[in-house]
């Protein structure tokens, strides 16, 4: 049985990220787990799960570039920017042309400044800014530098008033789907918020691997999809290292540096991962070292 690793689970919706931690921890026997990177709610999807020792490859996998598949709805603006937030003002789309929406959605591709929902995680000055909005306070948060790669129109489909727009979004860690759909809408002075959420690859981890509560459940306490060494294959860059290499870094040793863009994981001769490295000083110097010594 495989009792450190990565689980991908395709997450339900109406449940949060710590739900499903909670539940893995009951089906895998352990109470080391934890998340790479937060869904919401309403939000469905590649959820990265580490298990025991896999649990320190989690800081990486939550800095991986995100793909997700999502719909926004143009004509109606929410508190939460988006279908879990009650109707904060409505206006009809349907003047609105697909080529504008897809001439504004253009305009955010690249490195952009957006600044996320006021209804989110992130900590003002100690508090976290979806409880600020909830105690009636106004919440400023300033705009952070994100990478969007892909943003594709799938579909547009027309309501009375409204428009929904499939869209088909890869972009860096922290960027903000709900923001998307707000942005646009505000482009185009109907406003917009999300009414679907699907995460559809976590860096190269994608739904292919995943697999559902109920699938797991059923092949439980063996829940483990990734073992260390695959997960570590599909997160980093890859070097293997001599065995007198292996006998310097299983101690905590740096290794000759191999001009490898880091992080990225070391491997011994037979394929058990030793480390994460990165390069600094013309050494490639280890992160974390996961092998025994």
């Amino acid at each position: 049985m495989n009792t450190d690793g990565l689980i991908v689970v395709d997450k339900p919706a109406g449940m949060t990220s710590h739900d499903v931690v909670a539940r893995i921890r009951r089906l895998a026997k352990t109470r080391r787990v934890g998340h790479g990177g937060t869904l919401d709610p309403m939000a469905t999807g590649v959820l990265i799960i580490g298990v025991n020792r896999a649990t320190r490859l989690l800081t990486y996998v939550i800095g991986a570039s995100k793909s997700y598949a999502a719909t926004i709805r143009l004509g109606e603006s929410t508190v939460t920017d988006d279908a879990e937030g009650e109707i904060v003002s409505s206006s009809s789309a349907g003047h609105i042309g697909n080529i504008e929406v897809s001439e504004v959605l253009a305009t955010m591709r690249g490195e952009i400044d957006q600044v996320p929902s006021a209804v989110s995680a992130i900590k003002i000055k100690g508090v976290r800014s979806y409880k600020r909005v909830r105690d009636g306070e106004e919440v400023e948060i300033p705009a952070r530098r994100i990478t969007i790669a892909k943003l594709d129109v799938l579909d547009i489909r027309r309501g009375d008033a409204t428009i929904d727009v499939d869209i088909d979004v890869t972009c860096s860690s922290g960027t903000y789907i709900r923001a998307i759909a707000r942005d646009l809408g505000a482009a185009l002075g109907v406003g917009g918020h999300l009414t679907a959420l699907r995460r559809t690859a976590v860096g190269d981890m994608t739904l292919d691997v995943a697999a559902t509560l109920d699938e797991l459940e059923e092949r439980a306490p063996d829940v483990v999809s990734l073992p260390m060494a695959e997960a570590a294959r599909r997160a980093f860059p890859q070097r293997t290292a001599s065995w007198d290499e292996t006998r310097v870094l299983r101690h905590g040793g740096p290794l000759p540096a191999a001009g490898i863009d880091g992080p990225y994981a070391v491997f011994d001769p037979d394929g058990l991962l030793l480390a994460i490295v990165s390069e600094r000083g013309g050494k490639a110097k280890a992160e974390i070292v996961l092998a025994p010594a």
